[in-house]
């Protein structure tokens, strides 16, 4: 596993706003004194059990990109490396095995059910309040996640003019939510890149997805920035860095980052499919192909990529 030290002093930001918000590009000053830690709050552990409800118009298709990555986190071994288990076992290794109470050697997320609300109940413009309402909707067991997904043509709070994601814990910080919209058309450049065209900062050629839906490539790149906040910083108390009300998380931590040498406009030396010609740095499950941020590493104050 590659890894590339944070010495950049500007570099391509998808930093947070708020608790669990993940920020659109831009050129960000990380904190240099103030490193990423532990600060000794709840982690997620153990089985996690994951609910969806895809909030709007989704193909089958689509639904399944998301679905395989899930089933990627802990499936068996991949015989293709690097892979998304990987990945998924970099964040227990660096995080959950240090913060578990429960004695649990491993921790898996488990796909338990799949909720439509294709009508749009609550309309095609929602608040973050909206978003918490159709997470308790899914009605996710204790210790689990509540995943809401909107399409490409319902708006939220805050989408792309401050984030692309966001997750945050129900009442009684008893489960937790996480909430990903599809930018295909509101502002791919920002929630889907590298595979649309910036609107601000370096200009680079975009890169092919690696499973043909720039929209859903982008929104599993968001989903596993925002899994990876869950999992190691669930209640807002465990693993993160600067203030508690905006901080930087596992993958939030190394922006624009996800292969080695990355530097702003550029996200790093990654895999080509020799057939499609899409960019990746992660092989799922059934034959998958996908995108993945890098993770910070708190021991090495590094950004630990796949590739």
């Amino acid at each position: 596993m590659a890894s590339l030290v944070l010495v950049v002093a500007m570099v391509l930001s998808l930093a947070q706003l708020s608790v669990g918000s993940r920020r659109l590009m831009e050129l960000y000053n990380p904190p240099v004194s103030d490193q990423l830690t532990y600060h000794h709050g709840s982690v997620l552990s153990g089985d996690i059990p994951v609910s969806i409800l895809w909030y709007g118009k989704f193909t089958p298709a689509q639904k399944s990109i998301v679905s395989d990555f899930l089933h990627s986190l802990t499936a068996a071994p991949s015989a293709a490396t690097p892979s998304v288990g990987q990945w998924w076992g970099t964040i227990d290794q660096l995080y959950l095995s240090n913060g578990a109470t429960n004695g649990a050697t491993a921790t898996r997320v488990l796909l338990d059910q799949h909720v439509s609300d294709e009508g749009c109940s609550l309309g095609k413009s929602l608040t973050l309040a909206q978003i918490e309402q159709l997470a308790a909707r899914v009605g996710v067991k204790k210790g689990g996640i509540a995943l809401v997904f909107t399409d490409e043509d319902v708006t939220v709070e805050g989408f792309c003019s401050s984030r692309c994601g966001k997750h945050g814990s129900g009442p009684g910080a008893e489960s937790t939510y996480i909430w990903a919209g599809n930018s295909v058309k509101q502002c791919p450049g920002q929630c889907a890149w590298p595979f649309a065209q910036p609107l601000y900062g370096p200009q680079g050629k975009p890169l092919v997805a690696p499973n043909g839906d720039v929209g859903m490539d982008g929104m599993v790149m968001v989903l596993a920035t925002m899994v990876a906040g869950t999992a190691t910083n669930p209640y807002g108390d465990a693993f993160y860095q600067g203030p508690k009300e905006a901080p930087l998380e596992a993958c939030s931590a190394c922006p624009g980052v996800y292969g080695s040498g990355a530097y702003p406009g550029s996200p790093g030396n990654l895999l080509v499919d020799t057939t499609t010609g899409a960019s990746y740095n992660a092989n799922g499950a059934n034959g998958r192909k996908y995108l993945l941020p890098a993770l910070y590493n708190p021991a090495t104050s590094t950004c630990n990529t796949l590739v």
